[in-house]
């Protein structure tokens, strides 16, 4: 079906979005030409001031209304420590857990030679200046164990062992609740190598 023009440059807008095809597209579309004018509008201010609001940190590269962010401006968090994330919503994850109180860098992607990113490309120069400034004494590693966050893990690994700072990774495997016969063997052998005394 040939769609009028508005509504195909609504569904190829929409199909910029990670992991939205143009099924997806397509669906989102439709579904806000619904709308009442009124929502969309107020949809519409949503997503700009986001945008307009929206900084990175001076400092670690965590998206935040202000800068430095409300991390990197704490006085009660364990500055000893940095935890290296790839993005922001990885940030936010370690915090809802609670169990963290130090600071973060935000890499704000990972090294991929097949999409053309370099360590050029992310915050790596910034996290090294920050090692040389601040007194850590441990880097910990929350990178995902995809191809590219194991290539920017060793990356990292290299540069950072001459500081003499200690370099951790968090563990990975399996979900609680989660049934061995269900979980492939990348999560198994992590969860193995990860292992701990009980």
């Amino acid at each position: 079906m040939i769609y009028p023009k508005s509504i195909a440059t609504l569904i190829e807008q929409f199909q910029k979005f990670p992991s939205v095809g143009p099924k997806s597209a397509q669906r989102m579309a439709f579904h806000l030409l619904k709308m009442p004018v009124s929502e969309v509008e107020k949809f519409a201010r949503a997503v700009v001031e986001a945008k307009q609001s929206t900084v990175a940190c001076e400092i670690c590269y965590n998206l935040s209304s202000t800068s430095p962010c409300e991390i990197c401006s704490s006085t009660t968090r364990d500055r000893s420590t940095i935890c290296v994330v790839a993005e922001t919503k990885d940030l936010i994850a370690i915090e809802k857990t609670n169990e963290y109180k130090g600071l973060y860098h935000v890499l704000q992607g990972l090294i991929s030679p097949i999409d053309g990113i370099g360590a050029e490309d992310i915050r790596i120069k910034e996290l090294l200046s920050r090692l040389t400034d601040e007194n850590v004494k441990e880097l910990i590693l929350a990178l995902s164990p995809s191809v590219e966050g194991e290539a920017t893990s060793l990356y990292l690994t290299k540069l950072v062992k001459p500081f003499g700072i200690t370099v951790s990774r968090i563990a990975f495997g399996l979900p609680v609740g989660t049934d061995l016969e269900f979980a492939d063997e990348i999560t198994l052998a992590k969860a193995l190598e990860g292992r701990r005394e009980v």
